[in-house]
């Protein structure tokens, strides 16, 4: 099980499953495994509208959360990578990064978190 300090890349953290999200329970036990102060960059908006590559430029890289190349959605669930923070060497950076809104081929608009 990767770290949080040793991710090299995102990791799904909530999945969507048949029209249900699932906590991926990897996913929390690098979150668990954290021990410094963390910082929490979420981003939610309309699908296709440049979200994963903003979070990528905030984790400072060019590569890391998934980028589609057509009109279609393509993030689906949510995708957290914990990285160090870019100025604060004793705090981690938790990037969130989610599927779009307003996706025409959403099945299910209604969605709940099931937890463990």
């Amino acid at each position: 099980m990767p770290s949080a300090e040793s991710m090299q890349a995102p990791v799904c953290l909530v999945e969507n499953s048949n029209g249900e999200l699932i906590v991926n329970q990897e996913a929390l036990r690098i979150l668990t495994s954290i021990t410094k102060p963390v910082v929490v960059v979420a981003i939610v908006g309309l699908y296709r509208t440049g979200k994963s590559y903003l979070m990528n430029r905030l984790a400072g890289k060019n590569k890391g959360f998934s980028l589609g190349s057509t009109v279609q959605s393509h993030t689906k669930g949510i995708w957290m990578w914990c990285v160090p923070h870019p100025r604060r060497s004793d705090h981690t950076l938790v990037l969130l990064d989610t599927e779009g809104l307003e996706d025409p081929e959403k099945v299910n608009q209604n969605r709940e978190i099931l937890l463990p």
